[in-house]
């Protein structure tokens, strides 16, 4: 979000200093600086008031064409400043006012916030404190002009999508899962911050081949987390994630609680589109203030019994303790093979969670090479695991559709031929090989060699003479 400032400062080398720290700041836009308290009236109301004359916009369009952002130096006239804010504060609702001052005291402040002013910078002017107090200012900005009908797009507070990825258990390629999200959002042109909030044993660092002395316990003892603070914390990868990396000292992650994790991810949606937290298999209070603030939450497993009971333990867990409902909850089926057992269905019964159409093949061999380097970036496009977690972001809206098709790729597209069909296949479709028009005597239904399933006929006496397969009586189980 662009954040278009006024300051109103009477000094002028005040204004310079003043013009210098805006224009350091991101995704700021300042405004040439007026000189009284008159200019600063005049030119909110010309702002205000020339969007209706040249559109056909009532109130939300003046709102919208106001600056988020107002600064008002202690030295400004006529007008002195506590009533300049209260006046624009009245005039202007939408717009948060800043205290430019040298006296902070609490007298003060208590004042300026019953004038109306939405925080104070004390003088002499620092980087870090006019870089909180603006941003706070335009969150709440933002905040104001939805419920005005300015914007309505525009959320407040941090906008940035949040999803945590889970492990039911250690193991289940909770890591590989997070990376891949987060490239596959990142290759869409969306900005991305990976935290790594597995503090004990976090591993992003080693599958993408980084050596950071930062980590987010550095921002665990901070109040206010300012810009630069976390610029200076965040890893900028050459794949263009932002990362926030677990310590290497696994007994200092006891210094993230659940008050710094939310501080620490509220400052990071308010500056990335994409946000990803690999939250590990270890419930702690950091990471389960993560599950509950997250829009969307994953569950990671493998389709096997020790696997699955792990993430139903996982699911009653946080309702337990009132993190997340299982409804909200989306499982992840990972290294899901032609020969599994349990099939999604049932992962879906057993945890009383949603489960994501999209599987994750059982491909290692194509993983390890960029396991063991540590850069698992470079995996090939080719991969079928690539390909299936590329397409769950395109199911999670982390990419766009076109994007989440192409990622789809093989894996789903191509069924296999056992040997016995591709016999039949070569030699011609016999009568009642299964291969013809009709169906093979006790097939089951809609297992056909050229039926597209993703799983071909089901194994076992019973599923080969039509009767009830031991999971699911209606057939195979086919993505949707």
């Amino acid at each position: 979000m662009t954040i278009r400032i006024l300051p109103a400062v009477g000094d002028p080398d005040a204004a310079r200093t003043v013009s210098g720290l805006l224009s350091q700041l991101p995704d700021a836009e300042p405004a040439p600086a007026v000189a009284d308290s008159t200019a600063l009236v005049d030119a909110l109301a010309a702002a205000a008031q020339g969007v209706g004359a040249q559109a056909p916009a009532g109130p939300a369009a003046a709102v919208e064409a106001l600056p988020e952002v107002v600064l008002v130096h202690e030295r400004i006239g006529p007008t002195p400043a506590l009533e300049l804010i209260r006046e624009v504060a009245l005039r202007f609702p939408a717009v948060g006012v800043v205290l430019i001052t040298a006296d902070a005291g609490p007298a003060l402040f208590s004042a300026a916030m019953d004038a109306g002013a939405r925080g104070i910078v004390g003088l002499p002017l620092g980087y870090d404190e006019l870089a909180a107090r603006v941003q706070a200012a335009a969150q709440w900005s933002a905040g104001v002009r939805v419920h005005l009908g300015g914007n309505p797009d525009a959320a407040p507070g941090p906008s940035g999508t949040l999803v945590t990825v889970t492990g039911a258990k250690g193991g289940v390629g909770t890591t590989v899962t997070a990376v891949h999200l987060a490239l596959a959002a990142r290759a869409a042109g969306r900005s991305v911050a990976l935290v790594d909030l597995d503090l004990q044993s976090g591993d992003v660092a080693s599958y993408l081949d980084v050596q950071f002395r930062r980590s987010v316990v550095d921002l665990a003892g901070i109040s206010d987390i300012s810009v630069r603070v976390l610029q200076d914390a965040v890893h900028d990868h050459h794949t263009g994630l932002g990362l926030l990396l677990a310590p290497e000292e696994g007994e200092r992650g006891e210094e993230v609680d659940d008050r710094a994790a939310r501080q620490i991810i509220g400052a990071l949606r308010s500056r990335y589109e994409v946000v990803l937290v690999d939250c590990g298999s270890q419930m702690q209070s950091a990471n389960a203030a993560a599950v509950e603030l997250a829009d969307v939450a994953l569950l990671v497993t493998t389709p096997d019994v020790v696997a699955v009971r792990a993430a139903k333990r996982q699911v009653r867990l946080w309702d337990r303790l009132q993190i997340r409902k299982a409804e909200e909850t989306t499982t992840v089926v990972n290294r899901l093979t032609r020969n599994t057992e349990i099939q999604p269905p049932l992962v879906a019964k057993a945890t009383g969670t949603q489960v994501a159409r999209t599987h994750v093949p059982a491909a290692f061999k194509e993983l390890q090479p960029c396991v063991d380097a540590g850069r698992m970036q470079d995996l090939d496009g080719r991969s079928t695991v690539k390909q299936a977690l590329w397409a769950l972001a395109g199911e999670l809206g982390l990419v766009d559709a076109p994007a989440a098709r192409q990622g789809r790729g093989s894996h789903r597209a191509r069924p296999s031929l056992t040997g016995r069909k591709r016999k039949a296949v070569t030699a011609g479709a016999a009568p009642g090989s299964g291969t013809g028009p009709g169906p093979a005597p006790g097939a089951v239904p809609g297992s056909a060699a050229g039926s597209g399933s993703r799983f071909g006929a089901r194994r076992g006496s019973a599923a080969a003479a039509g009767g009830p397969g031991p999971f699911d009586p209606a057939g195979p189980y086919e993505e949707g």
